[in-house]
């Protein structure tokens, strides 16, 4: 989703390139400003309507139908009103701490020159991968937006049935402002690629040579980005700062909140498969958008994300069924649509990176991985992850990550790292070495993996000391429907 890391080579050669173009500039002219195109904008419109449909009704459905009927109601609920509470948050605050530079502490969190979205309007524009391509920066805010929305969402699950209301709005209030929007800021905002050309041709007019313009060109981008993107980590639409973020955080909460009660003693099976097929079509349909609407433009790279979204998914989905029939006896549906979402989760990080074979490996070993964590590890080590949030996002997450860091050399059909260096303006595919790549994927997995986690459980202590993590015994066993909204989902 948005800026896509540049590596640190990618960012040398990008300014060793605005330098020299910079340097051969025959009149001083300034450029006129970019303006939007209109397919882009409309394609970007479009995938942001469709990444709230993943969260409003598809993740509801999805997690919905998983539940027991009489907490149906309560994960609707839950869902709808962390949507609507982190919109409000996020053109406040959310936004400005996300895509602003922080100044003294921007290589974590942005500031708040934009909070309140003072300065953003309707003839400001956002820049996209692509010098001189821009788009509204309210369609760019609204597309992060979206994002911001859908990542505290996915937590829900592995608490579901248990946690008090009062303290789920406080716990995510809490936790995406201090762990989702410095993630967001630390993975993906940077100054764009103009900064670079701009910085260079500044000191080339001011008669600086070559080397002089492009280091200063590089500094500046160093000063304007996130920490992980100074790293290089490759992140095309959120493995890091979406699923690994929200699985671990989900983890530490269910075990910090406890186990059902009744749970390995009494069935607790799903109450409403139909509703999680429907809620699981959905987030694959919506996830077009999420993955493909990452590119910020429409074109080639946008139709790969789209394809990789096609080739993993099914590859996923397919290897969880068979696997499953194969130790189970008996092919399942609930199992070939949790094999779907861990493919889409695994395919978000490499979708515009990697090449359509390379993702359907990636699909192939995300089934089989993700449900050996959602059945024998999860059953081994006894934690209750109501709705297999650990299991699928975060290990979809770290194994989309880590591939990501493999799959885009192009010796594998991938699509190479960018870099600028072949031509001024123009994207080129940079010099891939594994050791690099690959390293940079595993520091920015284990970063992630520490700052959500440690971050999470200091949030979820904050909020049992106020208002308490989990509903009284009562209350559980009536049913949050009736206990928390005094409202039933279905009547007989």
């Amino acid at each position: 989703m948005n800026f896509k890391s540049l590596n640190r080579a990618g960012l040398v050669g990008l300014a060793l390139a605005a330098a020299a173009g910079a340097a051969l500039a025959q009149t001083p002219a300034a450029a006129p400003a970019p303006v939007p195109n209109k397919g882009d904008v409309a394609f970007m419109m479009s995938s942001t309507v469709l990444v709230l449909l993943m969260t409003i009704p598809g993740l509801a459905l999805f997690y919905g139908g998983l539940v027991r009927s009489k907490n149906m109601l309560s994960v609707l609920t839950q869902v709808f009103a962390i949507t609507s509470i982190v919109v409000l948050l996020w053109v406040t605050y959310g936004y400005s701490l996300a895509f602003t530079n922080g100044g003294g502490l921007n290589d974590y969190v942005g500031g708040f020159s934009k909070a309140f979205l003072k300065g953003v309007d309707a003839t400001t524009t956002a820049a996209t991968f692509s010098n001189g391509v821009v788009i509204p920066e309210f369609l760019y805010m609204a597309f992060q937006m979206t994002f911001a929305c859908i990542t505290p969402a996915l937590i829900v699950g592995a608490f579901a049935e248990r946690m008090k209301f009062s303290a789920l709005l406080l716990f995510t209030v809490l936790w995406v402002t201090f762990i989702y929007f410095p993630m967001a800021h630390m993975v993906w905002y940077w100054g764009g690629p103009d900064l670079v050309g701009n910085a260079a041709k500044a000191l080339a007019d001011a008669g600086a040579d070559g080397k002089v313009a492009a280091q200063a060109a590089l500094d500046a981008v160093n000063a304007d980005a996130g920490m992980l993107f100074k790293w290089g980590a490759l992140d095309f639409a959120g493995g890091t700062v979406v699923h690994i973020n929200a699985g671990i955080a989900g983890l530490v909460g269910c075990i910090l909140l406890g186990k059902r009660i009744g749970y390995g003693k009494e069935l607790m099976a799903p109450h409403s498969l139909t509703m999680t097929l429907i809620g699981g079509a959905l987030l694959w349909v919506g996830w077009f958008g999420f993955n493909a609407g990452s590119n910020l433009e429409a074109n080639g790279t946008a139709a790969l994300a789209m394809v990789n979204t096609f080739v993993a998914t099914a590859a996923a989905a397919v290897a969880w069924l068979f696997v499953e029939w194969a130790v189970k006896g008996k092919p399942s549906m609930l199992g070939m649509v949790s094999g779907a979402v861990a493919g889409l989760v695994a395919v978000t990080p490499a979708a515009g990176f990697a090449g359509p074979m390379g993702c359907i490996v990636l699909g192939l070993v995300a089934g089989i991985v993700c449900f050996i964590f959602c059945s024998t590890v999860k059953n081994a080590l006894g934690y209750d992850d109501s709705l297999d949030v650990f299991g699928i996002h975060c290990i979809g997450g770290i194994l989309g990550a880590l591939a990501t860091g493999i799959l885009v050399n192009v010796d594998l059909g991938g699509a190479g790292i960018p870099d600028y260096s072949s031509k001024p303006g123009e994207l080129a595919v940079g010099a891939y070495e594994f050791g690099t790549a690959f390293m940079a994927q595993v520091k920015a997995v284990l970063f992630t993996l520490v700052f959500s986690g440690v971050g999470s459980l200091i949030l979820y202590k904050i909020v049992d000391v106020i208002v308490g993590l989990r509903v009284a015994p009562d209350a559980e066993r009536e049913g949050l429907d009736i206990a928390e909204h005094g409202e039933r989902a279905y009547h007989d």
